[in-house]
């Protein structure tokens, strides 16, 4: 602003500034100047609109477009968020406001934000033994708080399986890749201390045994 603010009031004074030539310079690196820092402008009218609106804060656990991690700034150009892999991923304020943020942290403490992991099992298996073995796994499970209280759902009926998705809460959000691990190993633990087969899909193809050709 200082800088254009100075050429703005230096300009009459410059040598030749009231030729045709002059002035027809002056609109060609105005119009180069206009056009190669509407980017920058929208980058910054984003970083405005996503610092006042506060859709996002620092030390957020997020999730945006495919890149999921703890905001560590917020700049106003662009936001740099640190993947559970100790990555740093810098992501353009643009595409920030342009695409869906899910917020994992902004409700943790207060209503509490449910984290899915489903798995498959067959019809032969009573669904209330399957729901008891889910919420024993996460019960055995540190880092999953205990209110809200965890819950399962039989999300799919399928041909040869029920898909059935535990939601559990996190006590820290940032931690959700490392609770998801201890509980997967908790889930396969219960599930084998009482013999229930966690199953798979298996397409109708390959389950019919055609017959050779003559």
């Amino acid at each position: 602003a200082l800088w254009l603010l100075g050429i703005a009031l230096a300009y009459p004074y410059l040598p030749g500034s009231d030729s045709d030539a002059f002035k027809g310079v002056s609109v060609f690196v105005g119009l180069v100047l206009s056009l190669g820092s509407s980017g920058i402008v929208n980058q910054m009218m984003s970083g405005l609109t996503i610092t006042y609106s506060r859709a996002v804060r620092h030390g957020d656990f997020v999730k945006i477009r495919n890149v999921e991690g703890t905001i560590t700034h917020l700049g106003p150009l662009s936001t740099k968020v640190k993947t559970p892999r100790g990555e740093e991923v810098t992501i353009p304020n643009a595409v920030v406001m342009s695409d869906v943020t899910t917020n994992y942290t902004r409700f943790a403490d207060t209503d509490g934000v449910y984290v899915p992991t489903s798995v498959t099992i067959g019809y032969d298996t009573p669904w209330r033994q399957v729901h008891a073995l889910l919420l024993l796994a996460a019960e055995r499970t540190s880092g999953v708080r205990s209110k809200p209280k965890p819950v399962v759902r039989q999300t799919a009926l399928q041909d040869f399986y029920v898909q059935y998705t535990l939601l559990v809460s996190l006590e820290h959000p940032h931690t959700r890749a490392l609770v998801l691990d201890a509980l997967h190993a908790n889930i396969l633990d219960a599930f084998n201390e009482f013999g229930v087969l966690i199953t798979s899909h298996v397409g109708p193809l390959a389950l019919v045994n055609w017959p050779a050709s003559s």
